[in-house]
């Protein structure tokens, strides 16, 4: 994105860029799909202490990976004031995510900036932020007291053989459990459990996941794995559907289906009959929400992406960096997100394997969920 278009983008009456489009209905920021834009994720960092097999397995990010440099980074004071330029443009709802956020240092200063944010009516923004666990038990008090908000935390399964493969580097599903608990001690909630199945690897584990969390505190979801990026050697034949994932719990714990909580949301969701919670099942692959997506992206080097699968980003961090003002900024955004029309899920199925495997697109640690 060149700067210096997006400040010479011409103004409407309520202050947006002209090409920027508004909700009929609530005058909220819309793209060319009508979507409105009410949820931004960051990625503070693009390393993790993980090596998980569907995100950055060894082959890819050994020891010689080339990670970015500190200094390219997005520095809290810049994520703030694109998360403050989101908030005039509709969004209520941050997520910190990675890599691995909990690896960079002072998080909780970054948290405590954002709490202070305040969408144009007054409110405080949501903020919430997704994490492996590896740190949460020495983090999660100290993030609730900066003014986190919510908390979710990736398990791929309670076997710790099949943990430990998965996210490959020997760190035991015991110690992500007592971060689970923690940031419950801390008053952080609703907390949600994370877990991508994959057929082959972690598919037998959706049963007993079922069973631990079932009648807890804790959230459970289920998501499809899915193609992001290039490294983690996506296959179809690897996807287990959402609908053979709710069809084995339902034959032991009894389910029924529920209505989203908010507009947009990504999980389809599932209540115990008996009470004891619900679960979620995100269909990426098979049941594609592009229709209803409200989510933008900011890469650990300030790209704004408009999907989670799009090839290539908008340069924020250079209009940061070169002296815009938060008005500007706030122009820019509505800019990019009233062009958006990405659907690429929807598309997906009508791509051949080479098309996919051709189309480059960012990896999941550079990027965020």
């Amino acid at each position: 994105m060149n700067p210096d278009v997006a400040l010479e983008t011409p103004r409407s009456r309520d202050g947006t860029s002209a090409g920027a489009r508004r909700l009929p209905s609530t005058g909220g920021l819309a793209d060319r799909l009508d979507r409105p834009l009410r949820d931004l994720r960051i990625s503070v960092t693009d390393r993790c202490n993980f090596r998980c097999v569907y995100c950055m397995p060894k082959t890819v990010f050994g020891r010689d990976y080339a990670f970015l440099e500190h200094d390219e980074l997005l520095r809290f004071e810049e994520i703030t004031r694109l998360a403050r330029a989101a908030a005039a443009n509709g969004v209520e709802k941050l997520r910190l995510t990675g890599g691995e956020p909990l690896l960079r240092r002072g998080i909780e200063d970054l948290v405590a900036a954002l709490a202070e944010l305040r969408t144009p009516d007054g409110r405080p923004l949501e903020i919430a932020l997704t994490t492996n666990g590896a740190a949460l038990a020495v983090k999660a008090a100290a993030l609730r007291e900066a003014g986190l908000t919510r908390v979710t935390v990736s398990v791929d399964s309670l076997d710790d053989a099949v943990f430990q493969a998965m996210n490959d580097v020997r760190f035991p599903v015991a110690r992500v459990l007592a971060g689970l608990h923690a940031a419950h001690d801390a008053g952080l909630g609703p907390i949600k459990v994370n877990m991508v199945v994959k057929r082959g690897v972690n598919d037998r584990e959706v049963l007993p996941m079922a069973r631990h969390f079932h009648g807890t505190p804790f959230s459970l979801r289920f998501i499809e794995y899915m193609d992001v990026g290039n490294s983690n050697g996506w296959s179809l034949d690897e996807v287990v559907p959402s609908a053979e994932i709710v069809e084995t719990i339902d034959r032991e714990l009894p389910l029924e289906r529920i209505g989203a909580q908010v507009p947009g949301e990504t999980a389809a969701r599932w209540r115990y009959v008996d009470g004891g919670g619900e679960i979620g099942v995100i269909s990426s692959v098979t049941n594609a929400f592009c229709g209803t997506c409200n989510r933008a992206r900011i890469s650990t080097e300030g790209k704004l992406f408009t999907c989670l699968f799009a090839t290539e980003g908008h340069d924020l961090r250079a209009l940061l960096r070169g002296g815009v003002d938060d008005d500007g900024l706030a122009r820019a955004m509505a800019s990019i997100w009233g062009a958006r029309d990405d659907r690429y899920s929807e598309e997906r199925a009508s791509l051949t394997p080479e098309l996919r495997t051709a189309r480059r697109k960012p990896e999941m640690s550079y990027l965020g969920g």
